[in-house]
């Protein structure tokens, strides 16, 4: 079993930015492909981004290519996500996932965490 736990989130202005993490533990995540998925209050989870074991590749959503920016650390077991220029719309509770195929969806991710909430005021 993987436990994931989110941190980083919190309150910010348009155009700040914000540095989430996700700390794993049980086992490594070495072997995983992790990810990000966000939920705006009203709206279903989205994809946000995702990395590969290794971290040689990465995917993004659209809207946050050019401002999000995904890692890892696996010697850390962590993984993490900068996000610049934020904006109003990207106010969400983030969650991080992992799962051991690349091309997973959603419902297919094993592990999740119960999220961090990040608000972006105009």
């Amino acid at each position: 079993q993987v436990q994931l736990v989110e941190s980083g989130g919190g309150l910010v202005q348009a155009g700040a930015s914000l540095r989430l993490s996700c700390a794993a533990s049980g086992r490594t995540i070495s072997t995983y492909t992790m990810a990000w998925f966000r939920q705006a209050p009203g709206k279903e989870r989205e994809f946000v981004a995702r990395i590969t074991w290794n971290g040689a590749s990465t995917y993004y959503a659209d809207s946050m290519k050019g401002r999000f920016t995904i890692s890892r650390d696996n010697a850390k077991n962590t993984l993490y996500l900068q996000m610049n220029s934020l904006k109003p719309e990207d106010t969400a509770v983030y969650y991080c996932a992992a799962t051991e195929y690349w091309n997973s969806r959603q419902y297919e991710y094993n592990y999740w965490g119960q999220g961090t909430q990040v608000t972006v005021s105009s």
